[in-house]
């Protein structure tokens, strides 16, 4: 299974859904906080070329987009081969 990674900020329901999502496929993720910014939020902005809004889900080298992308991706049936399920 590739590493997922996903940016986000306290208190927003968008991360708590792709989180929520992730979570009931069984898949293990690295969460970064940037609700303070630093370095964890320049490096999100480099990956996501420039994407300011979080979430930003990146599934190993491919930047999958917010939440409503990934649930886009699982609603396609995309989503599951893209995580190696």
């Amino acid at each position: 299974m590739p590493k997922v990674e996903i940016y986000t900020k306290m208190f927003c329901p968008y991360c708590v859904r792709a989180k929520h999502l992730l979570t009931s496929k069984g898949v293990d993720f690295e969460e970064h906080d940037i609700s303070m910014g630093g370095p964890k939020r320049t490096e999100m902005l480099g990956r996501s070329n420039g994407g300011t809004t979080v979430p930003q889900i990146f599934i190993g080298d491919t930047h999958v987009g917010g939440s409503d992308d990934l649930a886009a991706l699982n609603r396609a049936g995309k989503l599951d081969p893209l995580l190696g399920l």
